[in-house]
């Protein structure tokens, strides 16, 4: 077992036993227990279990409590474990909480002993070839119970009614046949029935779960599958009481239906359907006048405020016209345009933020970019001059959006950036989060995470390593095509009037900063620090009201790990990844040190980029070596 997962078992020894009373437990019936199954079950890689080391720190894939007088996990995922495990075995483990046998060979019945455990709070069992009938006996403390890909047959037990602390139920691709018994599981986040016999209609109070979690089992009905439809005779006792498929009506029950209209009905019917023609040629009119007023593409005097589309001279009605062709270009842009064909651009607004608007403009040639009108400048222009010299030098690094091009008067403040199509890590975590939508998985927030702390790293490293960005937040980390985080807005808030930049980032700003009004280096580790956060846990720091009195997602965190350890602190999404849990606890605690309420507690950005290398350097390293070292990892 690797050093660095040690000091995991152990913090989440303390966590369970914190939120759980301790068990009595017996480390000697622990180990001979554990003998036995080794002895029992053939695996393909030798286990190091051995009656004269010590069981809590040598025995690959155990952990014991934190006096080393019981065994609380056990995880030997894909070791090759083969054939059936005897009862009285892992069993014996009276004080187990987190059992992981996944990925392997196992056949045969699932001892009933075993998911009875009364402190048994994590089961992880898939991909294995298990043919029981699903156990009845199951621990009122399970929070996770995954027994997919396997060949476990019968009915679901109404006894999982009683698991009210469980998160996440995957059954999916066994033999369970049956319906689905009411189940009222206030907890439960992740569901899988899919791919089994199951028949009858869902329970209402399952109708929450996508289509995806029941789909596969062909007589089942009702939302969010098909509509069930009772059969209108008496059915034969052989005969399943629902069916798919619309409802057969009869010639006779038609023509007493037919009957039924009467005259002021017909009527009623003939008026709507008037009504809804009469809309729609309104709504045709309306669309062509839209149509013709704006497909010329060519500047108005007006600036719109609202709205997500906009003329092309909202970011440069207070350009005069001798002016229009002061376009400063960085030395190395390949753009090929000037002022006058950027205002004369369609433009399309991509957001309001504490710096400006955003705008997207497609020039005639196909060149897609990003025009940010500036306000609240309080600098002239030689020192805005100075600063885009500054803001040039910073873009050169991969992790950073670049300025291509500003412009300077009196009335206009213009920056010119590559336009990035995969859009901002805000938009990702909180955009479309229905069924349909393709989950953002745990590889790629590491990488946006890390690309994200070297570009705030280069941008401190800038001017002497007294740079400062100032505005961090999910909507300023831009994403390339292959999800490398970038960020935005670097160097800016220099240029602003600072009372009404700070007013607008409630959410991310440091404590320190409420108070002076002055950002540092260290509240921006601070605010990527809220950024992490908000990447764990989906939850965005900025709320609609707009208000200072907005929930604190720090020391939300803070309440969670210190009250109950809990899958409900991290992203639903990131569930399903249960490979990665030591890394996600890793990356919480750079979290929870970058949201320091002191500056001077805080990591300096340069050693928080080597902190998530490590993690992903180390865990990337035990994940490749784990066959031939058997390097257990975490469910």
């Amino acid at each position: 077992m690797s050093m660095k997962f040690q000091p995991f078992l152990a913090l989440l020894t303390l966590l369970f036993l914190h939120k759980f009373p301790q068990v009595v437990a017996d480390l000697n019936s622990d180990r001979e227990a554990l003998l036995a199954f080794a002895a029992a079950v053939p695996h393909a890689r030798k286990l190091n279990w051995k009656k004269t080391t010590p069981v809590c720190t040598s025995w690959v894939g155990v952990a014991c409590n934190l006096n080393g007088t019981g065994v609380i996990a056990i995880r030997l995922p894909g070791i090759g474990l083969s054939g059936p495990i005897p009862v009285n075995t892992i069993g014996k483990l009276n004080a187990l909480m987190i059992l992981s046998l996944r990925s392997n060979n196992l056949n045969g019945n699932l001892p009933s002993d075993i998911p009875s455990i009364p402190s048994l709070c994590y089961l992880f069992l898939q991909h294995n070839n298990f043919s029981s009938v699903f156990p009845t006996s199951l621990s009122p403390r399970l929070k996770v119970l995954d027994f997919s890909y396997n060949s476990f047959t019968g009915n679901i037990p109404t006894t999982v009614q009683n698991l009210t602390r469980l998160t996440i139920l995957n059954l999916q691709k066994n033999y369970i046949s049956g319906a689905i018994p009411y189940l009222n599981l206030p907890s439960l986040k992740v569901l899988n029935f899919s791919y089994n016999n199951l028949n009858g209609s869902i329970p209402k109070s399952l109708k929450r779960f996508p289509s995806s979690s029941f789909i596969g089992n062909l007589l089942l009905c009702g939302s969010p599958l098909k509509r069930c439809f009772t059969v209108s005779s008496s059915p034969s006792p052989s005969s399943p009481s629902y069916f798919l498929g619309p409802p057969t009506v009869s010639h006779s029950q038609h023509a007493t239906l037919k009957n039924k209209l009467g005259a002021g009905s017909i009527i009623a019917i003939v008026i709507g359907g008037l009504a809804i023609l009469l809309l729609l040629v309104v709504i045709f009119i309306r669309c062509l006048k839209r149509t013709d007023g704006g497909g010329s593409g060519m500047m108005k005097k007006t600036i719109s405020g609202g709205g997500k589309s906009a003329k092309p001279n909202d970011f440069g009605s207070g350009i005069q016209e001798a002016e229009k062709n002061k376009l400063f270009f960085f030395e190395g842009c390949s753009y090929n345009f000037d002022l006058e064909d950027l205002l004369k651009a369609s433009a399309e607004v991509l957001g309001k933020g504490s710096c400006g608007t955003t705008y997207k403009a497609a020039l005639e040639e196909g060149t897609q970019v990003v025009v940010k009108r500036l306000k609240e400048v309080a600098v002239g222009k030689r020192e805005f001059e100075q600063q885009m010299e500054v803001l040039e030098r910073i873009g050169r690094h991969p992790n950073v959006v670049p300025l291509r091009a500003y412009y300077y008067s009196k009335d206009e403040k213009l920056l010119v950036y590559n336009y990035m199509p995969a859009g901002s890590l805000f938009s990702l975590l909180h955009g479309n989060r229905n069924a349909g939508r393709t989950p953002l998985d745990w590889d790629s927030r590491m990488k946006i995470a890390l690309g994200t702390a070297r570009g705030i790293a280069h941008i401190h490293a800038e001017g002497g390593g007294k740079c400062i960005h100032g505005n961090i937040k999910s909507s300023n980390v831009l994403l390339s095509d292959e999800l490398e985080g970038c960020v935005s807005d670097a160097g800016l808030v220099p240029l602003m009037n600072a009372p009404v930049t700070m007013s607008r980032i409630v959410g991310y700003r440091a404590p320190e900063v409420i108070e002076t009004r002055k950002v540092t280096q260290k509240s921006d580790v601070y605010s990527f620090g809220v950024l992490l956060l908000e990447m764990l846990t989906a939850k965005a720091p900025l709320q609609p009201s707009g208000h200072d009195d907005v929930a604190d997602l720090p020391r939300w965190v803070r309440s969670v790990v210190r009250e109950e350890w809990t899958a409900e602190v991290f992203d639903v999404e990131l569930l399903r990844f249960q490979n990665y849990q030591e890394e996600m606890v890793q990356m919480l605690q750079i979290a929870l040190a970058c949201v320091a309420k002191t500056p001077e507690m805080r990591p300096k950005m340069d050693e928080t980029v080597r902190m998530i290398e490590d993690i992903r350097q180390s865990e990337s390293k035990n994940r490749t070596s784990s066959e031939a070292e058997s390097n257990i990892q975490t469910p």
